[in-house]
């Protein structure tokens, strides 16, 4: 009885092929390598994934890179100062 409640149970967790498309098809809409393509041109489920992998870990770098610039800037700043202020509120 357990074997059959655990295939019902990652079968009901499992994602249709319907429902891949579609997600895939939304993420194409977030990439700019991808979107700036004309329609006609079809990108493979495969393309976008990696696209968007490629695509977050250039956020996180420039996200790294912009703490990194916030944080010298601080330390260049007079501590009390509004700039040092905002600067610290952007950093949280």
């Amino acid at each position: 009885m357990s074997n059959r409640r655990s295939r019902q149970s990652s079968s009901a967790s499992r994602i249709s092929d319907d429902q891949i498309i579609d997600l895939v098809s939304k993420l194409r809409q977030f990439l700019p390598e991808i979107r700036e393509r004309r329609r006609s041109d079809k990108v493979s489920a495969t393309k976008v994934l990696q696209e968007t992998c490629n695509y977050i870990r250039r956020l996180h770098r420039e996200v790294d890179n912009l703490s990194d610039r916030l944080s010298q800037l601080l330390e260049s700043v007079d501590e009390d100062s509004p700039e040092a202020a905002v600067i610290r509120s952007l950093l949280m």
